[in-house]
């Protein structure tokens, strides 16, 4: 009883803590449902390359004094707008066109990281600081979250429909260059919202394991969005405890254990697409 306590109760009676599993839980599910429509698409490359593309415009927001989210939000959708004209109007591939666009983009912002003073929290944005969150930073995280949420529940048969089949979409009469934006804009808003947890570095991961465990363990959409989610709060919650009493870098953490859990989940696939072979 008393290693529970320690493992669990202890940690909770501390503020920062409960403002971190909470915020951690906000992003975590917004991240795991987004990254079941990114692994069924085959857009890992998406996340990554938006989630770099914001730097820019979070610096020149700073700058500027206006919320860091405007200038993400403009980023991301600006690199996202001009990698689908390049790929319409040139022969270059779309994987091709977002390395170019997005790893400039980043660059350009690493760049201008170096000339800004005063900039810590802005290394923070890189990084994550979760257990500096204040109540503040989760409500507008909630917000952010929350309306990607409802972007996706208002929208999701549709891109369900867009994503297996883009050519059925189109025959059917679905919008389909307002889903492409659209979710592009749900994609922006989630990095947005994850920037306080675990950075532009590591959010990728965030959006790409729990869609990844998922899909390996399961056949229907509705049961990998359920999995993945129930794997991102989970890991997101050990993460957290382990952290704590460690004394490690929150994000990363959790990123590891999403990492372990992929290989659990992988060498559990194998086993149990062998073990039919090995009846006699």
């Amino acid at each position: 009883m008393s290693a529970i306590n320690t493992l669990l109760v202890e940690p909770l009676g501390y503020e920062f803590m409960l403002r971190a599993l909470l915020i951690a839980s906000l992003v975590g599910t917004v991240c795991a449902i987004l990254s079941c429509f990114l692994i069924l698409k085959g857009w890992s490359l998406m996340g990554d390359a938006v989630s770099h593309a914001v730097l820019p415009g979070l610096i020149l927001a700073y700058m500027a004094g206006i919320p860091l989210v405007v200038g993400a939000i403009v980023a991301g959708l600006g690199c996202s707008l001009a990698t689908g004209y390049l790929k319409t109007h040139s022969r270059v591939r779309e994987d091709a066109v977002m390395g170019i666009v997005f790893s400039g983009m980043f660059a350009l912002g690493l760049v201008m990281l170096t000339r800004v003073e005063s900039n810590i929290h802005l290394l923070h944005v890189l990084f994550g600081n979760m257990l500096g969150a204040s109540w503040a930073d989760i409500t507008e995280t909630a917000l952010i979250a929350g309306l990607a949420l409802l972007l996706l529940v208002l929208k999701g048969r549709a891109l369900i429909v867009y994503f297996f089949d883009p050519a059925h979409a189109r025959a059917i009469g679905l919008p389909v260059g307002l889903l492409h934006n659209g979710f592009l804009l749900v994609l922006s808003l989630v990095i947005v919202a994850a920037l306080k947890v675990a950075g532009i570095i590591l959010v990728v991961a965030m959006l790409i394991a729990p869609g990844a465990i998922a899909l390996l363990v399961s056949r229907r959409f509705t049961t990998m969005v359920v999995i993945a989610v129930s794997v991102s709060l989970l890991t997101c919650f050990l993460g957290t405890l382990i952290s704590f009493h460690i004394d490690a870098a929150t994000a990363p953490l959790i990123v590891v254990i999403q990492a372990m859990v992929f290989i659990m989940a992988l060498l559990f696939t194998l086993i149990r697409q062998r073990s039919p072979r090995s009846a006699p």
